[in-house]
């Protein structure tokens, strides 16, 4: 069954952009997919548990790079967008989108409970007629076995009363060629009648959709894309360690290993991963495997290869001081260039830097840092001390006064000739000083 009454009503809404769509968690997926909902000529309400979101909303000002704030201002003011902390108003609308965080627990489990949490706040007005997506990234097997039971407690049905379906976020921060309605878009129903409203409404609000066979395929997607990127960067991270171990510069080997026109796509080694995704999705896999009794050795090696990558370099900045200055660690200043996990964005979500910072003092170090995009260390889970540091402000002199400089982000308005001017130890992790052409015998590559 491909068509219902209620599927045939929403399905019209959708044709008329009358539809009104809720999305649920306003971050760095959840209020661009609000923006491309509302651009597409769709009403849309965002929600949030955040009152500062929403007051930035009403205020005009976007807290998102990837939301420009005229386009904010523009939609707001079009009466396309707006948003509110009352999730009783889920019940205005017709299709429903969840973008909640996935993160993992301290065990490396995954934690699911912003996602039942949602769906329970949905449950409370759940009506015939609507399609509810779940957007955040999880193991095969969530949208049926987490998010359909906690709506159909309500008594209504998934496929008959209302509609399910899954289609995975794909965000880039700081990537300007792709924006959400650019990207294509993969989605999957729970059902005929879903999957084709599921394809419908997407593909009025994205240049493409790429129809899958089942909620748990398309969720399957978004892993694999992310675990190819943990492995591969896990691959080189290693081949680092060893290339050096023989005098050997992998940033040469990658450029030189690119220029073959077939056969090979290039990866690079950091400090270790950052982002919402790469550093957990993996590990999303991972437990759900064991339900079936499927070793994940690959995967798992992979995890362990990113995550050892800040104690390499904690112990490369050690030698380093060391051998060119004769200090240790423990008595040594150190300034951290970025904080953010990645080139000129202010998302510091899993950031290495974060890491680098707490192995650096627990060896007895200071640490300090600067980043043009990160004024100030908000509150994580992971580094609850670290909240509230804030970032050096751009001084020469200040920076001299530190023994070693890491560059832990290679953000593009940052003076690395100055840099390597004064700075009597630069540990760099990124190759930026040779990518650069600039030269000097305090650079050291980790």
């Amino acid at each position: 069954m491909t068509d219902t009454p209620l599927s045939a009503a929403l399905q019209a809404m959708i044709d008329a952009r009358t539809a009104r769509a809720g999305v649920v968690g306003l971050g760095y997926v959840g209020l661009p997919l609000a923006m491309a909902f509302a651009r597409a000529g769709f009403p849309v309400t965002g929600f949030d548990i955040d009152p500062s979101k929403i007051e930035h909303i009403e205020h005009r000002e976007s807290y998102i790079e990837a939301v420009p704030e005229d386009v904010l201002k523009t939609e707001c003011e079009a009466g396309r967008f707006s948003a509110t902390c009352d999730f009783d108003r889920l019940s205005e609308c017709d299709i429903i989108a969840i973008c909640v965080p996935t993160p993992l627990t301290a065990h490396r489990d995954p934690d699911l409970s912003y996602v039942a949490k949602t769906a329970e706040a949905i449950a409370k007005t759940l009506r015939p007629g609507q399609l509810i997506v779940l957007e955040s990234t999880t193991y095969p097997g969530t949208t049926d076995e987490i998010v359909k039971p906690i709506l159909e407690k309500t008594g209504l049905k998934s496929g008959v009363d209302f509609f399910l379906g899954y289609s995975p976020e794909r965000e880039d921060p700081g990537n300007r060629q792709f924006q959400t309605a650019t990207i294509p878009k993969v989605v999957a129903g729970d059902g005929g009648a879903a999957a084709a409203l599921m394809q419908a409404f997407y593909g009025a609000t994205v240049s493409a959709v790429v129809p899958v066979s089942t909620t748990a395929t398309a969720e399957a997607v978004k892993l694999t894309e992310n675990i190819f990127r943990a492995v591969n960067i896990a691959l080189v991270n290693e081949l680092k360690l060893v290339y050096d171990a023989m005098g050997i510069d992998v940033w040469e080997v990658i450029d030189a290993a690119k220029s073959k026109p077939f056969g090979y796509m290039p990866f690079y080694p950091g400090p270790g991963l950052g982002g919402h995704c790469i550093p957990i999705d993996p590990f999303y896999l991972t437990w759900k495997s064991r339900e079936f009794e499927v070793p994940t050795r690959f995967i798992e090696l992979a995890g362990e290869i990113n995550t050892a990558m800040p104690h390499h370099i904690v112990t490369r900045l050690a030698e380093a001081l060391d051998i060119r200055s004769g200090k240790a660690l423990s008595r040594s200043k150190v300034l951290l260039i970025g904080l953010a996990y990645k080139k000129n964005v202010p998302d510091i979500r899993e950031s290495p830097s974060l890491r680098l910072m707490e192995l650096i003092e627990r060896r007895g170090g200071a640490a300090a840092y600067f980043d043009p995009y990160v004024t100030e260390i908000p509150s994580t889970r992971e580094y609850a001390e670290l909240k509230g540091r804030r970032s050096l402000a751009w001084d020469l002199e200040a920076i001299r006064s530190f023994d070693a400089v890491v560059i832990a982000t290679d953000h593009d308005n940052v003076d690395y000739e100055a840099i390597a001017r004064i700075a009597p130890v630069i540990v760099d992790t990124r190759n930026v000083f040779a990518r650069k052409g600039i030269e000097s015998n305090a650079i050291v590559k980790a």
